[in-house]
């Protein structure tokens, strides 16, 4: 299996809540997945780490930001993309800190505008108690350690 890069981002405001997209896939490989995750994509040829999750953030939020600091966490985990490959995902989490809580979808793509149907701001304790599907498994960990 290929492995791939990918720059993800735990977005957290003012109350320490986090921004995660639902995404819900009706059609291709993923259909009749529906799970809660962050924000985040594959690295590009030729980016860093760095460069790749400030891209991804304002195509998937609108915010702009010089840097987002070090590496807070990294997962890696096996998975299905959406045009049906199986890869190893080694993610890398960076943390980005916001005052205000727009957001913009004039960057997404055709795919992310099918599938991610809506976002939330989430607390810890709602991460505790939600029966919901949140990706990665152990996130409330790593937001707990951003916020030290």
């Amino acid at each position: 299996m290929r492995r791939r890069l990918s720059a993800r981002l735990l977005i957290l405001d003012e109350a320490g809540r986090v921004l995660l997209f639902r995404f819900v896939y009706k059609r291709g490989p993923l259909a009749g997945q529906d799970f809660w995750g962050t924000p985040g994509g594959g690295v590009e040829d030729g980016e860093t780490l760095e460069q790749a999750a400030l891209r991804e953030l304002v195509e998937e939020t609108g915010l702009r930001r010089e840097g987002v600091g070090s590496e807070i966490a990294r997962r890696e985990v096996a998975l299905q993309l959406p045009d049906g490959e199986h890869v190893v995902q080694d993610e890398r989490y960076f943390v980005v800190r916001v005052i205000d809580n727009a957001l913009s979808r004039d960057d997404w793509t055709d795919l992310e505008r099918e599938v991610v149907v809506e976002h939330r701001w989430w607390s810890l304790e709602e991460l505790s108690r939600t029966d919901a599907i949140v990706w990665p498994e152990n996130l409330r960990e790593m937001i707990d350690r951003a916020l030290r």
